[in-house]
């Protein structure tokens, strides 16, 4: 699943506070919690001293209230809460009954979640190879992986951009296939009209503090358009049980909490606008990268899918094999950056059974090897994206006289 493994924030030092202000610029986070949650910390510690005092902690009302709200926000009609990410990917499966002698098709250039779902349930993970452009499952690649035993498939909303959900429900259809959407870092991104997580049978996404809607702590949720998968997945996440220690399937606990879902139901008014800024960094580091002529060096991210694309992260390519001294550079400059991802899930020892050689997936491969996140989180100011490209810029400068 594409769930962020590292949470990089501001820690608060007089320099990244210099960030925001008119002191010249001496770093750039790759991520910075603080500036979104303190203006609105007065309004969250009101819902949670709620919570705290209706004694209500676990699928409380704060839960059904955020459940309501996700699903109209995501054009479904159904949302059930989770406790993560990957619980919702665990539990997609479960709830289809996928499991031992099937398949299930995945980009291998995802976060490990996506694949260890699948895993999970006693199923098999094929992996696919990825478009080159979006970096997300290249549907041609899908079609020709599937076989009598392929149940799912699995396509991830890469950094906030849809897959090319077209041609992979074709594939689905011609194959009695059921896919269930991995948009953890896609809420809110539009694929023709229509949003992540209705446009497929089930959608996970995922509330991890670095997410565009991110809670302060792990959380997800399921949206569906089916009413038999709601009542399948509410059943499931509570060990199957219902009534009370009437057990009717065998489920797992994964319970939102209803402290995380009071935050959540603060922050999702603000996420439209949260997405407007990281759109509008996203084009104002297009227009700077270009002006300092780095696109002979970088390959920069594009927006091709018709719809919107929510830009949970920035990802560049860095020709020539210097991705990483320009990372070290960059470290150097206390600008955070970081590689999603440095290891294809085909390539990880715990897979090595499933006998993927090197260069079976080229295009997942060359993207490991060449692409770096940049700060793009909602906040950024325009001093901190130019102190970047000027630290981008002097890099290949040095590069180029060295060379």
């Amino acid at each position: 699943m594409a769930m962020s493994d590292n949470v990089v924030v501001s820690d608060g030092s007089q320099d990244d506070a210099e960030s925001t202000c008119s002191a010249p610029v001496t770093g750039v986070p790759l991520f910075d919690i603080q500036r979104q949650m303190a203006p609105l910390r007065p309004e969250i510690d009101a819902a949670v001293s709620s919570v705290f005092d209706s004694g209500q902690f676990v699928l409380g009302p704060e839960v059904k209230t955020l459940e309501t709200k996700i699903a109209a926000f995501c054009q479904s009609n159904f949302a059930v809460g989770c406790a993560s990410g990957s619980d919702a990917l665990l539990l997609a499966l479960m709830a289809a009954e996928v499991g031992a002698g099937d398949e299930v098709i995945v980009p291998s250039y995802t976060f490990f979640s996506t694949a260890s779902a699948v895993t999970r349930v006693g199923a098999k993970v094929v992996f696919a190879d990825i478009d080159p452009v979006t970096f997300n499952i290249d549907p041609t690649d899908v079609a020709r992986r599937i076989t009598k035993q392929t149940k799912a498939i699995i396509p991830v909303h890469l950094f906030g951009q849809c897959a090319d959900m077209n041609r992979l429900s074709d594939v689905a259809r011609g194959n009695d296939l059921l896919i269930v959407e991995d948009a953890a870092q896609a809420i809110g991104a539009e694929y023709q009209g229509r949003r992540a997580g209705a446009l497929g049978d089930m959608g996970c996404f995922s509330f991890y503090p670095t997410k565009n809607l991110g809670g302060p702590g792990d959380g997800g949720v399921l949206t569906c358009c089916d009413e038999k998968w709601s009542d399948r997945l509410s059943l499931l996440r509570v060990h199957g049980m219902r009534p009370r220690y009437y057990h009717r399937a065998i489920g797992i606990n994964s319970r939102l909490d209803s402290l995380q879902a009071a935050v959540l139901n603060v922050k999702l008014p603000h996420l439209e606008q949260w997405t407007d800024m990281r759109i509008a960094n996203a084009l104002k580091y297009d227009q700077l990268l270009k002006a300092a002529g780095l696109t002979d060096h970088l390959e920069l991210p594009a927006a091709t899918v018709e719809g919107r694309h929510v830009w949970n992260q920035y990802v560049i390519r860095v020709r020539g094999g210097q991705r990483d001294a320009l990372r070290n550079h960059l470290t150097e400059a206390r600008i955070g950056t970081e590689i999603y991802y440095p290891v294809p899930l085909h390539r990880q020892a715990c897979f090595a059974d499933l006998n993927y050689s090197v260069g079976s997936l080229p295009e997942t491969e060359r993207a490991a090897s060449e692409t770096l996140a940049l700060p793009i989180f909602p906040e950024l100011s325009d001093a901190e994206q130019r102190f970047v490209v000027q630290r981008i810029s002097a890099y290949f400068q040095v590069a180029s006289k060295a060379a």
